[in-house]
């Protein structure tokens, strides 16, 4: 039994996105530069990316999409090397985090409902369906993350564990002064293909 789960766990293949130093063992790392530990040295946004069809199980692009001049042939071409049913982890920074600000390199900002228009059924996606020739099936995961590194920030435990607890709660934050008074850092979104 043990034999037959390491067999099984030894097929499944991840792709880290846009790595930089953020090496990941058991990952085929990918960045632009070719640093330590980077295995595939590729310029994200000249597509396609230099893997096959339905190739990873996994894939994580974590703090990538905002340095793109245009992210969505990018989110075409993960849907393309994705497996049916596979994982898009995306983290990227929300639109009231002062990284936006601070990084000359971020040239996007996101909300929450972003990511929305590239699942199928979505109230958004039907508005705009002949936008996009390619869906996710299903979003698994939509959070925020607010800064905790410091006592200053103690509220932010709350803040987060508060407006993460339902997408209606999610959207009545960004809809309100309560996203200025209480700025997210980053936005979590794991989309199913």
């Amino acid at each position: 039994m043990l034999l037959s789960y390491t067999i099984h766990a030894m097929q499944i293949k991840k792709l880290n996105l846009g790595c930089g130093s953020d090496i990941r063992k058991g990952w085929i790392n990918l960045d632009s530069t070719a640093l330590a530990g980077v295995d595939v040295v590729h310029d994200i946004e000249k597509l396609p990316l230099p893997f096959s069809n339905e190739e990873f199980d996994e894939i994580l692009a974590q703090d990538v999409l905002e340095h793109m001049t245009d992210y969505v042939p990018v989110l075409h071409d993960l849907h393309r090397i994705l497996k049916k049913g596979g994982t898009l982890t995306i983290r990227v920074p929300h639109f009231t985090s002062k990284n936006n600000y601070i990084d000359p390199t971020h040239r996007r900002l996101f909300s929450v409902s972003t990511f929305e228009f590239f699942v199928k059924n979505s109230a958004l996606r039907k508005e705009r369906d002949y936008y996009f020739d390619f869906a996710f099936e299903r979003i698994a995961l939509r959070r925020f993350t607010f800064e905790k590194s410091s006592r200053l920030f103690f509220y932010n435990r709350f803040t987060e564990w508060f407006f993460n607890l339902s997408p209606r709660l999610q959207t009545f934050y960004e809809s309100t002064g309560l996203s200025r008074e209480f700025p997210a850092e980053n936005i979590v979104i794991q989309l199913i293909k």
